[in-house]
């Protein structure tokens, strides 16, 4: 697949240059006291945000990267030179966890943002350091630290205000083509999108938002069934979810009403937080139902799925005000969704932003 999201790395950083055990010996000076420097730190290993890198790629081919060694301590009072730090650049929203204890490493959520992901040793301490008045010519010294080496396991969450989500073929790809420049594959036929997409939506000057289309999803793709199960964290960090629903699907065995349903049980098998987030339910492919039918047909799916509503299916009465009718493919309805998720956005962040300022006054 073009898109590379997962990958395995190990990071080796430098160990510390040990110290040095040696005595100051000069022309009329032979009983010099102790001159003996410290090792140079080992090189560290760091990961850095670059919003200019897209994918994980690099890491599928380069899996293991190494810092060098401290240099060792010398005599006359010189210490050893330190080893330069490696930085790795990675794409804005790589989570790092540590492969072997499933620690979470680093989360680089901006750009520029940097993390320690092996630190590299000490250098050792020369033998002018265990001077005293008691040991005049000390012969001890120290070895450098080693450096950590640990196995890191890459993902990629990609950094979206508002995530697609719906069966194969309901019409995401033809949506973010119709409200962005991005330009998915279209096709009759269900997967055609194998991997992420996003898209830059301007409503005005100087207001947009970026949405995420991802592999359309089927029952049991929290338990691995078809593609879009891999891209469920990219829909981690967006704030609204816009569940596209095929109003007109081409088979008579559909039954729209149950696949959003399914849809909603597969977001919560894999991330209960996923499935409490902001989703408004996109009834979409309008434009093949006859104008005289639209209306009921949109009532009729509305009073069904909110109206025999599950015990914990996760819907609520307030949710009906959040169904939107579209059709993607002539952009009715398109403009309007927009401007409502701009809107929403706009006062989450605003919220967001007071709630902030409370605690800090706190």
């Amino acid at each position: 697949m073009k898109f590379i999201d997962e990958a395995l790395i190990e990071v080796h950083a430098g160990s510390g240059g040990d110290g040095v055990a040696s005595f100051r010996r000069e022309k009329y000076i032979p009983k010099g006291g102790p001159d003996g420097g410290d090792g140079g730190r080992g090189g560290s290993v760091y990961a850095v945000a670059d919003r200019n890198v897209n994918t994980l790629v690099e890491y599928r081919f380069a899996r293991i990267h190494r810092a060098k060694n401290g240099e060792g301590g010398h005599g006359a009072d010189c210490y050893g030179k330190g080893a330069a730090d490696v930085f790795l650049a990675m794409p804005v929203g790589t989570v790092i966890v540590d492969a072997d204890t499933g620690e979470a490493v680093a989360d680089l959520s901006q750009h520029e943002q940097q993390a320690l992901i092996a630190r590299g040793g000490k250098g050792g301490l020369g033998n002018i350091h265990f001077k005293s008045s008691t040991n005049r010519a000390p012969r001890q010294f120290t070895r450098g630290e080693a450096g950590e080496s640990r196995r890191l396991k890459l993902e990629l969450k990609v950094l979206a205000d508002v995530g697609l989500l719906g069966m194969p073929n309901a019409g995401k790809s033809t949506f973010i083509r119709a409200v962005s420049a991005a330009r998915p594959k279209v096709a009759d036929y269900p997967f055609t999108t194998l991997h992420p997409h996003l898209g830059v939506v301007r409503v005005d000057v100087n207001r947009s938002f970026v949405v995420a289309d991802i592999p359309g999803l089927i029952e049991g793709a929290a338990a691995g069934a078809g593609l879009g199960h891999q891209f469920l964290r990219h829909l981690q960090r967006t704030r609204l979810l816009l569940h596209i629903v095929d109003l007109a699907p081409m088979s008579d065995e559909a039954d729209p009403v149950r696949d959003a349903r399914a849809i909603v049980e597969e977001l919560r098998k894999y991330d209960t937080s996923l499935s409490e987030k902001p989703r408004w339910v996109v009834l979409n492919k309008t434009d093949l139902i006859p104008e005289a039918e639209r209306e009921a047909r949109v009532k009729a799916f509305v009073d069904e799925y909110f109206g025999k509503r599950r015990r914990g299916n996760g819907e609520s009465a307030g949710d009906r005000s959040r169904v939107f009718t579209i059709s993607a493919l002539t952009g009715e309805g398109c403009r309007d969704l927009t401007y409502s998720v701009m809107a929403f956005l706009e006062q989450s962040a605003a919220a967001r932003m007071l709630e902030e300022a409370a605690r800090a006054a706190k």
